[in-house]
């Protein structure tokens, strides 16, 4: 049985707010609630992904102490965007 889009954007949710360090649960579900339902099926297909990466790799990303794996850039420019004024980064 496959996954309908709707079911997927759900479930892409709740795992953007339940991540293993806090300030990413604030950043992502500001992301997911602003953006995730305007995806295209490729981003949506990225940010589920992305969202299998480590979180302490994500953060550093998001603040940009680090550089962002090439696939990547731009989904988090927007969650970096979106991330402004949710957490100090």
């Amino acid at each position: 049985m496959s996954e309908t889009p709707e079911h997927r954007i759900k479930r892409l949710r709740m795992r953007s707010m339940r991540r293993g360090i806090k300030e990413m649960d604030l950043i992502l579900i500001a992301f997911s609630d602003a953006e995730l339902a305007g995806l295209n099926a490729e981003e949506v297909d990225l940010y589920d992904r992305l969202l299998s990466e480590n979180d302490h790799d994500l953060y550093q990303w998001v603040s940009g102490q680090t550089e962002t794996p090439a696939p990547y850039v731009d989904m988090i420019a927007r969650i970096a965007a979106r991330a402004d004024g949710v957490v100090k980064i």
